[in-house]
């Protein structure tokens, strides 16, 4: 049990330490690498795919992500081993690939939109699953990230609600696609 908790904390602890690598990078050297988050629609701004989850404008950016992203990350990881990989890598590149497109002409950066892919993810997929672990994890994701669900809504104009709201459609694209595709076999 403990080596499959440590396995499963692996990614999301990786990609972690790397966000506030990257921040202490910034504030050390006094740079700002916002310049490479998402920019819509324009070509440097694909960059932004790889780079806007790892990039975080302030102490409280960062320090808002980091529990979530660690806590739905490693969710995803511990029980649905098989399927892990492939919903996070949709819940990165997908999301960042539909803010790209469709998002406001802005700079675009926090791992905001892969947590709200976790999320949605997590919370949809034991209801198109109907097993009753799954259904447990979909329960408690609600219960302690329920409130994500305001964060959908336009409401502060320096908050990249785009983000939020395509990793919310992938979350639950993946959630629907994988709960009906697996039927009752493992995950």
């Amino acid at each position: 049990m403990l080596e499959r908790i440590s396995e499963s904390v692996l990614v999301p602890a990786r990609l972690t330490l790397l966000m506030w690598g990257v921040f202490f990078f910034e504030i050390s050297w006094g740079i700002d690498f916002s310049f490479l988050g998402i920019f819509p629609r324009d070509l440097f701004g694909l960059i932004g795919i790889i780079a806007s989850p790892l990039l975080h404008g302030s102490w409280w950016h960062i320090a808002s992500n980091t529990v979530p992203f660690l806590f739905l990350g490693t969710t995803l990881f511990f029980f649905y081993p098989r399927i892990a990989n492939k919903i996070f890598f949709y819940c990165y590149f997908i999301t960042g690939m539909l803010v790209w497109l469709f998002g406001r002409p802005s700079l675009h950066i926090g791992a905001s939109g892969v947590i709200y892919g976790l999320a949605f993810f997590l919370i949809f997929f034991g209801f198109f699953r109907k097993d009753f672990r799954s259904l447990i994890i979909s329960t408690l994701i609600i219960i302690f990230y329920g409130s994500l669900f305001y964060g959908l809504l336009p409401t502060e104009p320096n908050v990249s609600y785009e983000s939020h709201l395509y990793g919310a459609l992938v979350g639950f694209g993946t959630a629907m696609i994988y709960g009906r595709r697996l039927g009752r076999v493992g995950y």
